[in-house]
């Protein structure tokens, strides 16, 4: 729950700042943590990381 709070809160802020300072790169920030965030999530996976990221793309739901 921690994760969801800190990414919403870095969305949020990273949007106002967008918009009060005009510059695409804070709406990055977002995008970049959330994919951080999902790279060390597959990596704390204890197989190796081709294994995993296979066995992800192999999930049908």
């Amino acid at each position: 729950m921690i994760w969801v709070l800190s990414l919403s809160l870095i969305t949020i802020l990273s949007v106002v700042a967008g918009l009060r300072k005009k510059r695409i790169v804070y709406f990055l920030v977002p995008l970049v943590s959330i994919f951080a965030f999902m790279l060390i999530k597959i990596i704390m996976v204890p197989l190796p990381f081709t294994d995993t990221v296979r066995f992800i793309f192999q999930l049908r739901g």
